[in-house]
């Protein structure tokens, strides 16, 4: 792949919409969204953060850290963790090299998160709080787990569009 391909994050194969079949019938912006091969690779990630988030959020609760803090924190390890890997696999192709773009990609992934975050604290706040059911497994609040895997979910297809979108740009060639 040359340089400019790189940069531009496009390969004869996305061109030529072999990436998943559907980004040849596409143009610009849609395309680069519905890539089959980025989602892919956005959803592993996802699975990767998810863990880190739900382990340091667990972990904290069950120290007796408030639940709701205890979520929080999970999000934002997790938001490193994603970024992290994000920037280097998902989407290596976008953006400049060195520190200081990467420190703005950085804080643009938190910005950009705010609205995963927030769907996420409320699909756990509402299915921990409102419909608040008994789970214990192994000794561990299973019902915090399950209510905070559900606000994982619910939020990993806002923040797909929102970091396709604002933090790596895929859509500017």
């Amino acid at each position: 792949m040359s340089e400019d391909e790189r940069v531009a994050g496009r390969t004869d194969a996305d061109e030529a919409g072999t990436d998943g079949g559907t980004a040849g019938l596409l143009d610009g912006d849609a395309a680069e969204l519905v890539s089959g091969t980025r989602f892919g690779q956005f959803a592993s990630v996802g699975v990767v953060g998810a863990l880190f988030d739900v382990t340091t959020s667990t972990a904290l609760k069950e120290l007796g850290v408030f639940p709701e803090l205890a979520v929080f924190i999970g999000i934002e390890v997790a938001v490193v963790v994603m970024f992290l890997l994000n920037d280097s696999w998902t989407f290596s192709g976008q953006g400049h090299d060195g520190l200081l773009a990467t420190l703005r990609r950085l804080a643009r992934s938190n910005l950009v998160r705010l609205g995963g975050i927030a769907v996420q604290l409320a699909t756990f706040g509402f299915v921990y709080r409102v419909i608040a059911l008994e789970l214990t497994v192994a000794t561990i609040d299973g019902w915090f787990v399950l209510s905070k895997v559900t606000g994982i979910g619910v939020a990993m297809f806002v923040n797909y569009v929102a970091e396709s979108l604002f933090t790596w740009r895929v859509h500017a060639e």
